[in-house]
């Protein structure tokens, strides 16, 4: 390798993360395309994983939601179902016995 290719090589893969660039390092590229080619593949790998936990985890979220309204209807469903109550009464009405004029 030519000290100039090995310095551009060096320059680039101080600006990758860190988990990248231990990588590149390790694989020792001989040509700055190389090292290109292995950090884009690696920058794809890694944005696939997070999307797929990501999605995943929305996933879960949703799922949680949903159950969580299926119940809230089923709950709302068996206050809506709760019969009236009559209570025994004298059949007299009681005269009104407030401060203000009864219109």
């Amino acid at each position: 390798i030519f000290s100039e290719e090995a310095d551009k090589i060096e320059k680039y893969v101080e600006g990758l993360p860190d988990m990248i660039h231990e990588s590149i390092v390790a694989s020792k590229p001989k040509t700055m395309q190389e090292a290109i080619e292995i950090a884009t593949e690696l920058m794809d790998k890694k944005i696939r994983t997070f999307t797929e936990c990501e999605t995943a985890s929305k996933r879960k979220f949703e799922n949680t939601l949903r159950n969580t309204q299926s119940q809230q209807r089923q709950q709302s469903n068996k206050r809506q179902s709760i019969g009236r109550v009559y209570t025994a009464a004298s059949g007299e009405k009681k005269q009104y016995g407030g401060s203000k004029p009864l219109c």
